[in-house]
Order: structure tokens, then sequence, then C-alpha cells
């Protein structure tokens, strides 16, 4: 291996959403630090299968406005 070219690969801590933590192998920070997860495989609907519809900003509500004069039916 060349020298002076791969980046600095050191132990760090990730805690997942739910609190528990885990020690992997990465090129994050510096040794030691603490990586926050906000997002994970336990909350995540792609991996819970439970997708929930959030309006964020209240974009579901304009948009019901703007299009109600087309007769759509929300479910």
């Amino acid at each position: 291996m060349k020298k002076g070219i791969h980046p600095d690969y050191h132990e760090i801590n990730v805690v997942m959403t739910d609190g528990t933590s885990f020690q992997t192998r990465s090129t994050y920070g510096k040794s030691g630090d603490t990586m926050k997860l906000d997002i994970d495989p336990r909350t995540h609907p792609a991996w819970t299968g439970v997708h929930r519809l959030l309006d964020t900003g209240g974009q579901l509500a304009k948009f019901k406005n703007r299009f109600e004069a087309f007769g759509l039916q929300s479910v």
C-alpha cells in the first residue's frame, strides 16, 4: 500500500435511536468519537414496514386546497 494516501481507519461508537450502542471501525471523526443516528433500521419505514404520512408545514393541506376543484376524494 502507498503511504499517506489512505484515510485514518479507527474505532468509533455508534448510538442508535433507541439508545443502544455498538463499536465499529470507520473513517468518521477521530478514534473514540460517538456517532448518534437520527434514522436507523429500527425506526426507518423501509425496514420496519410501517409508513406514516407526515404533513410538514401544511404541504398536504395546501395540495388538497389547490386541487379540490377537480373533485378528488381524500382517503
